[in-house]
Formats: C-alpha cells, sequence, structure tokens
C-alpha cells in the first residue's frame, strides 16, 4: 500500500476522522466548532481523504456521530459525572472544546505513537478540564482491567466513550471489554457507535479493502443490535440513528433525505442498513 494517501494503520482513521471535523468546523453553519481538527489531520489526512470519494460523501454520518456523542457526554457531566474515560480516543479534541467543568477529569487511553503525536500538536493549547492520557493497547486484557480498577478509584461516577473502536473488534473481544467495564464499580454509563451487518456488507464494499490492507477490517456488527450488550451488563437507553440524526440536523443530500423518511430500525434488524450511537447503562442487580 503506498504512503501516498492509502491507509497504513489503524492509527491512520483518526487523521481522516479528524479532517471531517475540520471540514464541518469550517462551514458557516457548523453545528460544532473544532479549531483543533485540522492541525491533528495534518498533511497525512488530507491525502487519505482526497482518495476517498464515497467515503467524503458520507461526510455526514461523521459529523451526526460526533455531534450525537458531544451530548451524550455533556448530558452525562450535566447529571452527575467526574470522569469520561475515553477509549481509542484517536485525534478528539473534546477536552479543549467542549465546555466542562474545570474539575472534572478525563482520560484519553489509545496507542502510544498516536497519543504522543497529539501530545505534540496540542502542546500549546490548554484543556478546559483535567486532562490524562495513557498510552495502552486495549488488548491486553489484564492492563486494561487494571486501569479500569484505578480510574474508578478515583472517580463517583464515569461515562465510557469508544468512538470508532468496536466496529474493528471482534464480537467475543467486545464482549470480553464490555464484561470488563461492567464489573468496573464507578463505570455507570457507555457511549459507543455500532453498525448493523447490512451496513457492514456495504462499508465492506467501499472502505473495507484499504482497511483490510492496514489490518484494520471491520468485524463488529452484530445481529441483535444493540441488544448483544444486555449479556455482558449494559442496557441500551438512548439509540440514535446516525442518518436520522444527519437529516435532523439538514446534513444529507436530497437523495439520503428520501431514504431517511424510512422508519427507524433502531439496529434491530440484521438485513437493514444502520449505523447509530448508543448510549448503555449497566445493569444493577435486584
Amino acid at each position: 500500500m503506498s504512503d501516498e494517501g492509502g491507509l497504513r494503520n489503524i492509527s491512520d482513521t483518526a487523521h481522516w476522522v479528524a479532517i471531517y471535523r475540520a471540514l464541518e468546523s469550517e462551514r458557516p453553519d457548523a453545528l460544532f466548532r473544532d479549531p483543533f481538527a485540522r492541525r491533528l489531520a495534518g498533511e497525512r489526512g488530507a491525502r487519505i481523504s482526497e482518495g476517498k470519494a464515497f467515503a467524503n460523501r458520507n461526510a455526514w454520518s461523521f459529523v451526526a456521530r460526533t455531534v450525537l456523542i458531544d451530548r451524550f457526554i455533556s448530558d452525562a457531566v450535566a447529571n452527575g459525572a467526574d470522569m469520561v474515560v475515553n477509549l481509542a480516543a484517536g485525534l478528539d479534541a473534546r477536552p479543549y472544546r467542549l465546555t466542562l467543568p474545570s474539575k472534572l477529569q478525563w482520560i484519553e487511553v489509545d496507542l502510544p505513537d498516536l497519543l504522543a503525536y497529539k501530545t505534540e500538536q496540542l502542546a500549546s493549547e490548554t484543556p478546559r478540564c483535567i486532562l490524562e492520557r495513557v498510552a495502552l493497547d486495549l488488548s491486553n486484557a489484564e492492563a486494561r482491567r487494571e486501569l479500569f480498577e484505578t480510574l474508578s478509584a478515583r472517580a463517583k461516577a464515569v461515562i465510557v466513550v469508544s468512538e470508532g473502536l468496536v466496529v474493528y473488534l471482534a464480537p467475543e473481544e467486545v464482549l470480553a471489554l464490555a464484561a470488563d467495564l461492567a464489573r468496573t464499580p464507578k463505570f455507570n454509563r457507555w457511549a459507543l457507535d455500532m453498525v448493523s451487518p447490512a451496513l457492514m456488507r456495504m462499508m465492506q464494499k467501499t472502505m473495507g479493502q484499504d482497511l483490510r490492507h492496514a489490518g484494520a477490517p471491520f468485524k463488529f456488527a452484530p445481529d441483535e443490535g444493540p441488544a448483544f450488550f444486555e449479556r455482558a451488563g449494559w442496557k441500551p437507553v438512548n439509540v440514535r440513528s446516525l442518518l436520522h440524526t444527519a437529516a435532523a440536523l439538514r446534513r444529507l443530500s436530497w437523495r439520503m433525505r428520501l431514504i431517511a423518511l424510512l422508519p427507524d430500525s433502531a439496529g434491530r434488524i440484521p438485513n437493514s442498513p444502520w449505523g447509530g450511537v448508543c448510549l448503555f447503562e449497566k445493569i444493577r442487580d435486584s
């Protein structure tokens, strides 16, 4: 795979997604302002985006995803969460751009090289809360459990965020991660994005080859949708379609607006192309 515009590894997807945040931020009617996105995306993100015409036509999905997760985090913090744990944080700049309490603890977890690049790019900026970065490969189950326990001991109520993560994990890996989060005492809410089997098949036809070459194939799209997580101790409390959210936000083409008139399957119908952001709450023992 050429280094010019192809994806080299999973970390390159963070540069790519940052371009979409930059493009939205530069609109006069922007739904959010991320003044750091283009800097973080860098030349690498711009080159990747140039060669992804189909994905660029679907930039609305990344915009809708960003808006929804922003809302879920803001609501959780307003309702008492004193820590945000962002797993596979990538080049997210929410600690710098959201309105947050200065005493909020924000923990970013990701691979060492990506976090080092991000730290360098944002060295002159000041986050709006207490920001900590933890270099960790989340596939190391023992290390992540130790981290979760340490963080839980420092907080009263935690919302976990995993944006653009679970689709790259095998179902058994997602289940193991979900179980580890559920058994962590103060981790009581979890926001993530996911897709249906039908949508994953469509994505594989358009972006799948690039991602496979980068060692990051799509893997997770459970038939039962958000209900998959109930077996690991999480119940969905707010499930939002990316398509219908983008329609409400006026970010769809006329053709996609027509498709958005169809009922929302909420991820429950495997043969219906669906992608969404879900907020889960820990299932308490009775």
